[in-house]
């Protein structure tokens, strides 16, 4: 009987408002750097919404070649550009010797608000035939997944998944889907660009966005002073493999996608998300074959919002039982911020180099902890990681949690 194909992590890239590449990233996770600041993108310095995780440092004309420039938005450039490195680094490369065993699947929460604008202001400014033909293509939501498809000459089976926030969970599990049904590699994950003035001003209508002016105090997720969350922009993206295909070219394995569990119960219905998170974590749980106790670290969700995070404090409660009390739980993007679909990618990017390097980063900013959870904060902190949880919840209702396994050909815990 031939033995069920198994999905496995052999890339990661990271484009976040903390570093570009999984190097500067990972660098400023691990040590908690603070990077939230003040909105500065044109048309947005006046609005309400104060504070935000930008990225800095992002060449993108070196990054993306002119032709694609002019079709698309920040969010694909972002994604295009995280694609590129989460492939170098799992030494794949654009052209493959065979395309149709290479699939994309992308998460989007918001699409291509920045470019929507500016072509609508040009068409009730000077008229119709100043909208450029890319206006049809550069907004949607798939827009990420065509273009690195067609950049890259994959032609697998791709795929968008717009599931609110929860979405970029959901397509790590779409990806390892795919793989298990017999696709070698997905080229996966998710980028956002919200700092725009049209996709702003959508937000201000979350009640649960921050309106803080101070970048220590706008974020702070599990703590008595939490007053919502700061959005961010950017993502990651992995590339997913096949194990034995992944052996076969002899490429590091750096995590096993395990399990995944998603559920929905509605649009700011917090109170009634720890019974859904808590059943998508035992989905996710019972599809890895993992024991409560076997997590090691846990990703939090971390909305900044008080009553959802009690909920997510009650939900691990009810899904690990007493090991929900020890098992250590951090929040990176109180930090950084949430980027929508992007932000359980980064999680998920954190989450696998945790486990490579034994340290659990810090949730930046937080001190004065209220939930009877072990957040750890200030410090990173040294632990023999095997297995992480990683959660997350939409604005809109989905909850959806992921378990990851550290990979076998992990390099030894770098505990410096």
């Amino acid at each position: 009987m031939t033995a069920p194909r198994r999905a496995v992590v052999t890339g990661i890239g990271v484009l976040a408002p903390n570093g570009v590449g999984t190097d500067d990233f990972w660098k400023a996770t691990r040590a908690g750097v603070c990077v939230l600041g003040p909105v500065t993108r044109e048309g947005c310095t006046h609005l309400p919404l104060r504070i935000a995780g930008e990225v800095h440092g992002f060449d993108v004309e070196a990054a993306v070649e002119g032709r694609y420039l002019v079709q698309t938005d920040r969010f694909t450039h972002y994604a295009m550009a995280a694609a590129d490195l989460a492939l170098e680094d799992a030494g794949l490369g654009p052209g493959p010797d065979a395309p149709f065993t290479v699939g994309v699947v992308t998460a989007a929460g918001s699409g291509g608000g920045e470019f929507g604008q500016r072509e609508l202001q040009n068409l009730w400014g000077q008229g119709p035939h100043f909208v450029g033909p890319y206006q049809s293509i550069a907004w949607f939501y798939a827009a990420s997944t065509g273009q690195i498809s067609i950049r890259g000459g994959f032609k697998g089976p791709c795929a968008v998944v717009a599931s609110d926030e929860a979405g970029g969970l959901d397509a790590l599990a779409h990806a390892a889907r795919t793989v298990r049904r017999g696709t070698d590699t997905v080229v996966v994950g998710a980028a956002e660009a919200p700092l725009a003035p049209y996709s702003m001003v959508c937000q201000l209508g979350y009640r649960e966005l921050s309106l803080s002016a101070d970048p220590e105090r706008a974020y702070l997720p599990f703590a008595a002073e939490a007053c919502g969350f700061a959005p961010a922009e950017g993502g990651a993206m992995f590339v997913v493999e096949d194990e034995t295909s992944a052996r076969r070219r002899g490429t590091r394995i750096r995590a096993v996608l395990a399990g995944h569990g998603a559920t929905f119960t509605g649009a700011s219905r917090w109170a009634d998300s720890r019974y859904g998170l808590a059943h998508a974590i035992r989905g996710a749980l019972a599809e890895a074959h993992c024991a409560p106790d076997e997590i090691d670290v846990v990703f939090a969700d971390a909305l900044g919002v008080p009553e959802a995070d009690r909920a997510e404090a009650l939900a691990l409660a009810d899904a690990l039982g007493e090991h929900a009390a020890h098992v250590p739980v951090t929040a990176p993007k109180a930090g950084t911020g949430r980027a929508y679909c992007g932000a359980p990618m980064l999680d998920t990017a954190a989450a696998v180099l945790a486990m490579e390097q034994g340290l659990v980063p810090p949730t930046p900013n937080v001190t004065d902890i209220c939930h009877d959870l072990d957040l750890v904060t200030g410090f990173a902190r040294s632990a023999d990681l095997r297995t992480a949880l990683v959660l997350s919840r939409g604005l809109m209702g989905s909850n959806a949690a992921l378990v990851l396994r550290r990979g076998p050909d992990a390099t030894s815990p770098d505990k410096e």
